[in-house]
């Protein structure tokens, strides 16, 4: 953080400028793979987009994971310590994450406690009613989340339609969120594609991912 100070005495005004530091350490999971009909080829599309996005822009170092390919969590650990940015890519299915993504983070967040991602749950035993959830490793680094649906946007919208007018991230994805800000990152901005099933225009949908990445990651 630099912080210039400039005194004018006769206005006496201090200006103090914080330059925020920029995120060029990407970790990008691919939460999706192949079970039964989901050939899992839309988030495998979008999880090789990002990686192509970030790695032919200078200044970005870039490491990655497939949740379907095998891994060491312990390794994975590490990428959590070393990333500024975290990237999640995932399908939905039946309203949850996708059973290899969900052993995927039961595995390498087990591995991180006292070891980088989180050392407790934040309480003490002198006061165990308050402070939950304050024991993250991870504080100062950010996550994106992007989830895809056969659902169309209109379901999370309309009055009278399935999700009550509740949106992905206060609803299915809630607890989501909430681990990982026990393990202290915090939330950057989410992109949540829909009714890709049955009527995605996956080009116009990669063009308007990139956008997002642009203004989003600096």
């Amino acid at each position: 953080m630099i912080c210039i100070i400039f005194k004018i005495h006769i206005s006496r005004l201090i200006l103090c400028h914080i330059k925020i530091k920029t995120m060029k350490k990407i970790f990008i999971i691919n939460g999706g793979h192949p079970f039964a009909h989901s050939g899992g080829r839309f988030n495998e599309t979008l999880f090789n987009t990002t990686i192509s996005h970030f790695t032919s822009q200078e200044g970005y170092t870039v490491k990655s994971t497939g949740v379907g390919e095998n891994y060491d969590a312990k390794e994975e650990v590490e990428k959590y310590k070393w990333a500024d940015l975290i990237i999640y890519h995932t399908p939905i299915w039946w309203f949850q994450l996708p059973f290899g993504f969900k052993k995927y983070i039961d595995e390498v967040f087990t591995e991180g406690h006292q070891n980088g991602i989180y050392k407790s749950d934040g309480r003490s035993r002198k006061n165990p009613a308050i402070n939950y959830g304050t024991g993250g490793l991870l504080k100062g680094k950010k996550y994106i989340l992007t989830t895809s649906w056969n659902a169309p946007k209109e379901a999370f919208t309309l009055e009278g339609e399935f999700f009550g007018q509740t949106s992905v991230d206060d609803g299915v994805m809630f607890g989501f969120h909430r681990m990982n800000a026990f393990a202290g990152l915090e939330r950057l901005s989410t992109h949540h594609f829909h009714d890709i099933e049955k009527n995605a225009d996956v080009p116009a949908e990669l063009k308007n991912y990139i956008n997002f990445l642009k203004e989003s990651v600096n």
